[in-house]
């Protein structure tokens, strides 16, 4: 288990939502917190290379910027893990999670465009040697990502 610092917490606890819409968003951040921008870019890279954040970065609503898709998979449940620290790996998946049935593992794919997802999700079949299927997206739902920490 990692314990964040105060200031950790800080950071993701005040920016999940309401990020600056400047062009010097983390000397803005670095302000109110009443430290220094480099202050603020250390404590993310750190947090980046520590595994407690994959991404800094807008979420927008699917295919208004690029091209998006939900994914499912069947895995086998010895090889869930090994499947899922794949797909982990790649950069334009946002994230995954397991399900409780057939189609086991979830994911969304995000990429410039639908051919680009469509390359990625042939990678990860290639590499797995498991189908993957494409769930197209019907209704749209917000969902705030944002989490206390």
């Amino acid at each position: 288990m990692t314990l964040l610092t105060p200031i950790e917490k800080t950071l993701i606890n005040g920016w999940q939502n309401g990020f600056p819409l400047t062009s010097n968003p983390y000397a803005q951040i670095a302000d109110e917190m009443n430290v220094s921008e480099q202050t603020v870019l250390d404590i993310l890279v750190s947090l980046k290379q520590r595994g407690i954040l994959t991404r800094v970065g807008a979420v927008v609503r699917p295919n208004t910027i690029g091209a998006s898709s939900l994914v499912a998979m069947a895995i086998e449940p010895d090889r869930l893990e090994e499947v899922a620290d794949y797909i982990c790996s790649i950069p334009q998946v946002n994230h995954n999670y397991e399900r409780e049935n057939k189609l086991n593992l979830w994911f969304v794919v995000t990429a410039s465009s639908k051919s680009e997802v469509d390359e990625i999700l042939h990678k990860i079949e290639n590499h797995t040697g498991l189908k993957t299927i494409k769930l197209p997206l019907e209704k749209a739902f917000h969902i705030d990502l944002g989490f206390n920490i």
